[in-house]
């Protein structure tokens, strides 16, 4: 029989894709087998995998055992940004649901940065949590999107389950909710309120997420019949500052010309309304301001900003009720969002 190598130098700890091997079944057969599954698996390839484990040496790895059986009390949780307010709004409603549940939340930052996503998830596949949530917003054509897919489904094919946050871009479990339908319904409704020149700020990075956004947004100005979309999108650096610099750096003649700034996150809105502030603009008699999220500090904003709501605590919930649970096919539901008009963008007077 092959296995390990006789060499002088340490051998590694044999694996479960050995004993696999060793034994010509899959390494899900072998799980199983193994790991204790109720699954029934066929007397033959049973022998053959004790067999294999016996003359190996393997010793069954017993945090995946917890995790493949569901005792593992730690849920994954993998975010873009902790310092942006809608990614820490969601973790802090995650871990209280988790904490009902009498589960434990490790975080995991990719800093929007595709590469470091799959790096952070093959780190966490070795530790095995009962479920990795992955609420970062993917990203347009990203170059690790096979080799990501991979990791995961080798994962849950350990027993350990994938839910996604707003992300249908990957085969796996999706809490969704409508960030193109969001987008549309707000611009029609200040359409409605006469608004028809419109500035977009965007994101430089290329998320799916904003992407719809923006995209929902221009389609609702198209529907309500403003001419030529009435849309200037653009995409600066997709932060707080970068949403000020852009404005900052806008001329006084296209600044005349604007009824509308949308931004496709609070944050963002924010940080445009810091700039159209120290450009001498009064908000919202010169300007209508909008955003999207409704995150938790547009309370202590004056005047009340106009955005998208996006029921966090609902999502919240669903992305960990299908972590745990062991239903292979929970019942898909989309969380709310929907457009909330406030004093940032009262009705404009013919």
């Amino acid at each position: 029989m092959s296995g390990a190598s006789r060499g002088s130098g340490p051998r590694r700890p044999v694996t479960l894709d050995d004993v696999a091997r060793q034994a010509g079944v899959s390494q899900p057969t072998a799980s199983r087998v193994l790991n204790g599954s109720s699954r029934k698996v066929a007397e033959s390839y049973r022998e053959r995998v004790l067999l294999a484990a016996r003359e190996l040496g393997y010793t069954p790895n017993l945090p995946a055992q917890a995790m493949a059986r569901g005792t593992s009390r730690t849920i994954a949780l993998v975010i873009s940004l902790i310092s942006d307010p809608y990614f820490s709004a969601m973790a802090a409603e995650i871990m209280k649901q988790a904490e009902i549940l009498g589960l434990h939340v490790s975080i995991a930052v990719t800093e929007r940065q595709a590469d470091r996503e799959l790096d952070l998830v093959r780190e966490l596949r070795g530790q095995q949590p009962r479920a990795i949530i992955l609420a970062g917003s993917g990203y347009v054509d990203p170059p690790s999107e096979e080799h990501l897919v991979d990791e995961l489904q080798r994962y849950e094919e350990t027993g350990g389950r994938v839910v996604l946050i707003s992300r249908s871009d990957l085969p796996f479990e999706t809490v969704d909710f409508d960030n193109q339908e969001g987008a549309r319904q707000l611009a029609l409704q200040l359409a409605g309120l006469g608004y028809q020149r419109c500035l977009v700020l965007g994101s430089d990075t290329p998320l799916l997420s904003m992407q719809r956004r923006v995209e929902g947004f221009v389609a609702g100005l198209e529907e309500s019949g403003v001419a030529d979309a009435g849309a200037r999108v653009h995409h600066p650096d997709f932060s707080w500052s970068g949403a000020r610099e852009f404005v900052l750096g806008l001329s006084d003649d296209e600044l005349r010309d604007l009824q509308l700034v949308f931004a496709v996150t609070d944050d963002m809105a924010l940080g445009a309304l810091a700039g159209l502030r120290e450009r001498g603009l009064r908000i919202p008699e010169d300007l209508g301001v909008a955003g999207f999220d409704d995150i938790t500090t547009l309370r202590d904003v004056v005047p009340n900003l106009t955005t998208v709501h996006v029921a966090l605590d609902a999502v919240a919930a669903e992305a960990v009720h299908r972590a745990t649970t062991t239903d292979p096919n929970p019942t898909r539901r989309t969380a709310p969002a929907y457009p909330v008009l406030r004093a940032s963008t009262p009705p404009l007077t013919p």
